[in-house]
């Protein structure tokens, strides 16, 4: 009998796809006794566990709709919710299975072989490798606490007319940085002068530390009348992940182009989620939102105090006003990949963060996420990666 070799009967597109990082490295801290700064992953004591199986209790009312084909433009009701809350019409709104497929949809409708996409550097990993499927060139800024380097997003759009920017204003995954509002409004500025497409991913928009949120660059955009800026959120941050519920805002032309290419992906996001989710954040959002954000703004005081304490001068790290996410800089020459060779030995993990740079880059760089751990947890784990890393500057 013949044997196949699968890897030359793939097409070009799955020959570019790889593995996440991240979900590589959640396997390695799976293992008993490992203190896990890794994954981006909500804090799983603020699921709404119990308002989330009466909500369920819907089926009783709504069986023949939840476990039913769906529109693929999703739940009527939730997608009117959103409107409401953005101030736009449900012609307007798409749900998606989670931002991940969101990005896909984008990368399905805007990208060509070979086509130019803007992105900060870092950027959040899951974006470029849906992108990178699609054989875009990727084109990068530098990024960091106040957002992209404006000049130097002005010298590339001056040299190159990208299919879109994709940035992450509040609170960026992975950096946390926070985009202050009079960059925003420089940055819509540079968009509207070229016709620029932004998509602005604010997957984390709600998890402010502060007294308030800023304003969106999708909602300066309305306020502006330019119809350029394609909006993403999620629900996986402020309710739960594996409802994988999400959504995109843009004007009809967009969404209708969006739409149908979710149509030959999976008809639709499951409407039972969908219910779920419109049912959660009918009452009580508010208040719950407020929960997560002093449940995040105390473990990031955890996270910067153990950091303070335990880190050597030599390096750097973000205080960040919001998210779940410390971006950290090791001097120059070390490495991040080494250190996390070092860090697990010790029992604590994080991220590298060169797969956040789509050219290259970032080697001395990582993400750490306050996200999922106690207090006691988190010192205990800055603790580790201390001694882990005072190890590896022992031997340079």
């Amino acid at each position: 009998m013949k044997t196949l070799d699968w890897n030359t009967l793939f097409g070009e597109r799955a020959r570019r796809i790889q593995a996440s990082t991240i979900r590589e490295l959640l396997k390695l801290t799976q293992r008993p006794g490992v203190l896990s700064f890794a994954g981006g992953l909500p804090a799983p004591e603020l699921f709404p566990k119990e308002a989330a199986a009466k909500a369920a209790e819907i089926l009783r009312e709504k069986g023949e709709v939840a476990l039913q084909y769906g529109p693929t433009e999703g739940y009527f009701p939730l997608r009117a919710w959103v409107a409401e809350r953005l101030g736009v019409s449900p012609e307007e709104v798409l749900i998606t299975t989670g931002s991940q497929q969101a990005l896909d949809l984008l990368g399905k409708v805007f990208l060509d072989e070979g086509s130019p996409v803007l992105l900060e550097a870092p950027s959040y990993m899951g974006a470029i490798q849906a992108f990178r499927a699609y054989g875009p060139r990727f084109l990068t800024v530098p990024a960091g606490e106040e957002g992209p380097d404006l000049s130097a997003l002005e010298e590339a759009l001056d040299q190159e007319r990208p299919r879109f920017l994709y940035l992450i204003p509040s609170f960026q995954n992975p950096s946390g940085g926070l985009m202050p509002l009079e960059a925003r409004r420089r940055l819509l500025e540079m968009a509207m002068e070229r016709g620029l497409v932004v998509v602005e991913d604010d997957a984390y928009r709600e998890l402010y530390f502060g007294e308030s949120r800023l304003p969106s660059l999708f909602e300066l955009a309305r306020e502006a009348g330019y119809p350029g800026v394609i909006y993403l959120s999620s629900f996986s941050k402020v309710l739960a992940p594996g409802l994988r519920v999400a959504f995109v805002v843009a004007r009809p032309e967009a969404i209708l182009k969006l739409t149908q290419a979710k149509q030959g992906v999976d008809l639709h996001t499951p409407v039972l989620n969908q219910i779920l989710v419109h049912e959660l954040v009918k009452e009580g959002f508010p208040e719950r939102l407020e929960r997560i954000r002093t449940t995040y703004k105390a473990k990031a005081q955890a996270m910067l105090e153990a950091l303070d304490r335990e880190m050597p001068k030599e390096v750097a790290y973000t205080r960040p006003k919001g998210g779940m996410f410390v971006w950290m800089e090791l001097p120059k020459g070390l490495s991040a990949e080494a250190l996390f060779q070092r860090a697990i030995a010790e029992n604590v993990a994080f991220v590298p963060g060169g797969p956040f740079f789509a050219n290259g880059g970032g080697e001395n760089t990582l993400r750490l996420s306050y996200a999922t751990m106690d207090r006691e947890r988190i010192q205990e784990g800055v603790r580790r990666l201390g001694q882990a890393l005072k190890g590896l500057l022992a031997v340079v």
